[in-house]
């Protein structure tokens, strides 16, 4: 799951020099101002992405959070650093810009 994370990471970092990786008990925080995203391993195989998304309707790949974490709007599901796309980080920098 490491190469999952490291992607998400390498490419939030790219968004700027305000962005924070907080560690926490059971998951990863990424804050600018405020948490944008959280990273968090679920399963042995797949890692979830909780986005901070408000306003977005949730589609096939941008599932609403649901019961996953209630300090998010959305989850993605990633089973591998190459479903870390375009669209994924897309999505992870339209909530940096809105947080």
């Amino acid at each position: 799951m490491r190469p999952i994370y490291d992607a998400i990471v390498k490419a939030v970092n790219g968004f700027g020099p305000d962005v924070v990786v907080a560690p926490k008990k059971a998951y990863v925080s990424l804050r600018r101002g405020k948490q944008f995203a959280i990273i968090q391993p679920s399963t042995k195989t797949r890692v979830d992405v909780g986005i901070n998304l408000k306003g977005v309707a949730p589609g096939k790949r941008l599932e609403a959070s649901g019961s996953f974490n209630s300090m998010v709007t959305h989850r993605v599901r990633l089973a591998g650093a190459g479903e870390v796309d375009a669209q994924m980080i897309a999505w992870l920098k339209q909530a940096y810009d809105a947080s």
